[in-house]
């Protein structure tokens, strides 16, 4: 058995909408596939347009996502997060920006001891990513 796992992201309305702003941020990006809710499908008129199920790949990696047309109680959270091992302190510098721009930043880019340049935000739309230059010490 050699089974695949992928990250997978909810959204609420806005998954086109973030599929666009993460593959604009990183070579090597694509959206692989999409598909939108349609007149009479599930969800009715409300979720019609929006994305039943999409797979795209940020750096190579594939990731899946699509719109909740149920309301739920919960939401992203920053227990859980995408960590970005950047190849410069410019790309960190350049990403931290972006990300955080319209969300919330959790820590600002500083040197936190186990690294000597890392930031962490949670993007406007509710993701939350750790940015990284350098080599990680956990010892």
């Amino acid at each position: 058995m050699n089974p695949k796992i992928t990250t997978f992201l909810m959204f609420e309305g806005d998954a086109e909408e973030a599929i666009t702003f993460y593959i604009s941020l990183f070579d090597d990006s694509e959206i692989v596939r999409i598909k939108k809710y349609g007149p009479g499908g599930p969800g009715g008129p409300e979720a019609e347009g929006t994305v039943q199920n999409a797979v795209f790949t940020l750096k190579g990696r594939r990731y899946m996502a699509f719109d909740s047309y149920i309301e739920h109680d919960f939401t992203f959270t920053p227990s859980i997060s995408l960590f970005v091992e950047c190849d410069s302190e410019e790309e960190l510098k350049a990403l931290f920006d972006k990300l955080s721009d319209g969300g919330e930043v959790a820590m600002p880019l500083d040197n936190y001891g186990f690294s000597t340049r890392f930031g962490w935000v949670n993007d406007r739309l509710g993701v939350s990513w750790q940015l990284n230059f350098g080599p990680l010490n956990f010892e």
